[in-house]
């Protein structure tokens, strides 16, 4: 991005900001809403870091390739722990949340809220 000897540093970082869904781009193109990282003194890279909602999807996509399968085709227990996951980072918290969520699964709404109030009640 910026210069040699950044090269071991933005390694380094690429895979947090892969795992939240951000971007990396040079220092120099940073936005006012990106955030610099600085390395031995020197601006070494920028990470974009993605809306909200965008977060969801690349929440939800991480979670398929880590189940190996469609979020869909998973048991209905497998189901209730990826929306309890999904609550404790914040998911119903978006726009939309609930909708994307059960579009994943492939159930309803009504059923994602069954499963948050299960938990509720456990």
């Amino acid at each position: 991005m910026s210069g040699t000897g950044d090269e071991p540093f933005i390694a380094a970082v690429k895979p947090l900001v892969d795992a939240m869904g951000g971007e990396l781009i040079p220092p120099d193109e940073a936005g006012a809403d990106d955030v610099v990282l600085s390395w031995q003194g020197r601006d070494a890279v920028a990470v974009r870091l993605p809306q909200l909602a965008d977060s969801l999807d690349h929440i939800l996509a991480a979670m398929e390739r880590r189940k190996g399968m469609p979020l869909a085709d998973l048991d209905r227990k497998a189901k209730q722990e990826v929306v309890r996951m999904l609550e404790a980072r914040g998911a119903f918290s978006v726009r939309h949340g609930v909708e994307t969520v059960a579009s994943a699964l492939g159930v309803s709404r009504f059923t994602v809220y069954n499963y948050l109030n299960r938990e509720k009640g456990a």
